[in-house]
């Protein structure tokens, strides 16, 4: 029995945009799992987040209020645990922090990680690494394949880029469809949004969603990436996994959130 996943990763800008068009993009993802960037965070964050969450038929699984990162899970996979932790601060710069799902589909597990990392090199490659030694001490906690998707603000063969490329499988030169460009949603021409997956699932394709340019456009400022996963055959990629690293402060939850959902 062939089990594919969709995981999809999408910077909402907050929500700030074309609502209408948004839900339209967010519906045509028809994703299992979708990892969330700039998810709202100020007035009503959490009625906004299960908003988004709808939009698509899923739920809120787990994310921090600070980060602005979340992951959103589907009625074909059974969540099993999520979890926000955050990053190491680099004052003045906004807080970063990443967000841990893991879900089950025909008993394969996934640990799935959305990360928004920063403009400036040096926090983008620390928060880099720490959020893939996260996913991993998750995934491993769980007996489950890591995955890690988000916004990682630089492009393939840059310093972040290639330290999660050498540790999880870049899906979109394995099975690549359309050209892959995620930035800016008018007129994209750069691949800054990006789905690495563990060795030991199998790359189907991986690109942009099918739907209407114009929706895709007015959404948000960036294009959604989805990658269809088999868990059940052999991957297409090498990876090279590396063990646990320092740990930020946790929020766990099942659903929407724990305590930390409380910090401003």
């Amino acid at each position: 029995m062939t089990v594919v996943l969709r995981i999809a990763s999408y910077n909402v800008r907050s929500m700030k945009d074309d609502l209408a068009a948004l839900e339209r993009v967010v519906s045509a993802l028809d994703a299992d799992v979708l990892c969330v960037q700039e998810a709202p965070r100020f007035l009503l964050w959490r009625r906004k987040r299960r908003r988004l969450a709808a939009f698509g038929g899923l739920t809120v699984a787990c994310g921090r209020r600070r980060g602005g990162v979340a992951v959103l899970t589907g009625p074909r996979v059974r969540l099993l645990h999520g979890e926000g932790r955050l990053l190491e601060s680099f004052f003045p710069l906004e807080r970063r922090a990443v967000a841990v799902a893991v879900v089950e589909a025909e008993g394969r597990r996934l640990a799935v990680g959305s990360i928004h990392l920063d403009l400036d090199e040096k926090a983008r490659r620390r928060h880099a690494a720490e959020a893939f030694a996260v996913v991993q001490e998750v995934a491993d906690r769980f007996d489950a394949l890591p995955v890690l998707a988000g916004d990682i603000n630089e492009q393939s063969g840059q310093p972040s880029w290639n330290h999660l490329a050498e540790r999880l499988t870049d899906c979109y030169p394995v099975s690549p469809r359309g050209n892959g460009f995620t930035f800016p949603a008018k007129g994209p021409h750069k691949r800054i949004d990006a789905i690495f997956a563990m060795e030991g699932l199998s790359v189907l394709s991986c690109g942009v969603v099918d739907a209407a340019p114009a929706d895709l456009a007015a959404a948000t400022d960036h294009l959604p990436v989805i990658a269809e996963l088999d868990p059940l055959r052999p991957g297409a990629g090498e990876a090279t996994p590396s063990g646990p690293g320092e740990k930020g402060g946790v929020d766990t939850v099942a659903g929407e959130g724990g305590p930390a959902d409380r910090t401003p």
